[in-house]
């Protein structure tokens, strides 16, 4: 009899229970449709003000992943302020000190398990507001030349000139050298060659300087360089160096090749020799002999 009272009094105290809880959430109804409304409300905000963001502010910044950085962060802060808000139309100020002491907790353990996480997501930032990198600037970075299409929070994107793209990690890419093609207009263009030595070198000087020139149109503080480097195997070498406007290696190869079809056609008229490597085989000395045998 004793256990059936208890029994009963159990079923009662909960009975009493889930009907408080009931009352509570009828009481808190109105709440709850308030804290979702004001959830969507930021929500939207968010979103609306993101979108402003980039059609008149972020346009004065040239760098794209600065303009996504930027309008990602101003979305997630309108929406914790709405999730705050929401929190205390819900009269839940103390879950909200409680969350906040916990996150610090949870941060710290996921910071140490994604280190090499959280180590691409700085070096993303640091990219992004690096004014030496921008989106479509042709680079080299770690033996691999290309376009940079997209800097996000973990890697970096390069398109070949094949047309295939690379993913670099932030964090070895940050901790590697580069290559920017495309941070300076001019660039300097070195052409090697060789002349016979039976040539005017003198000649040889003068009207290499007088093709490249006329052909490659050189600034004020800019100047056609001529140097013989080293007497060859077979021809007295040297190099040529001049400016033009290039902002990647195709433009690179192209005003080398240009150059080198130049001086090959001028030369040819003024029969100027460009010499290659010769080998002489002396056959007498070793001697050969060339034996058959009779069967």
């Amino acid at each position: 009899m004793q256990a059936n009272f208890s029994v009963e009094d159990s079923v009662s105290n909960l009975w009493d229970k889930l009907d408080g809880w009931l009352d509570a959430v009828i009481l808190k109804l109105p709440n709850f449709i308030m804290a979702i409304l004001v959830m969507l409300l930021f929500y939207f905000i968010a979103r609306g003000i993101r979108k402003l963001l980039k059609r008149t502010i972020l346009k004065k910044i040239g760098q794209v992943s600065i303009q996504e950085i930027i309008a990602k962060v101003v979305f997630v802060i309108i929406l914790l302020v709405g999730f705050f808000i929401a929190l205390g139309v819900l009269d839940l100020d103390k879950v909200l000190t409680s969350i906040l002491a916990g996150a610090g907790v949870v941060g710290l353990a996921i910071g140490l398990a994604l280190q090499g996480t959280l180590s691409n997501t700085f070096g993303g930032l640091i990219l992004s507001f690096m004014p030496q990198l921008k989106i479509n600037d042709f680079i080299t970075a770690d033996g691999i030349s290309g376009f940079v299409t997209e800097i996000t929070l973990r890697n970096i994107i390069l398109r070949k000139p094949d047309n295939n793209m690379v993913v670099i990690p932030n964090s070895k890419f940050i901790d590697g050298s580069f290559t920017n093609y495309s941070l300076n207009e001019r660039n300097r263009i070195f052409v090697n060659c060789g002349v016979g030595y039976e040539s005017d070198l003198q000649m040889v000087e003068d009207l290499t300087v007088k093709i490249i020139g006329e052909n490659f149109e050189q600034d004020d503080d800019e100047q056609v360089e001529f140097f013989f480097t080293e007497f060859g195997e077979s021809s007295i070498n040297f190099m040529v160096r001049f400016w033009t406007d290039c902002i990647n290696v195709k433009q690179e190869h192209a005003a080398r090749h240009k150059a080198i079809k130049l001086i090959k056609s001028h030369f040819d008229e003024k029969d100027i020799n460009i010499p290659f490597p010769i080998r002489t085989l002396d056959f007498g000395k070793n001697n050969l002999t060339i034996h058959t045998e009779k069967q």
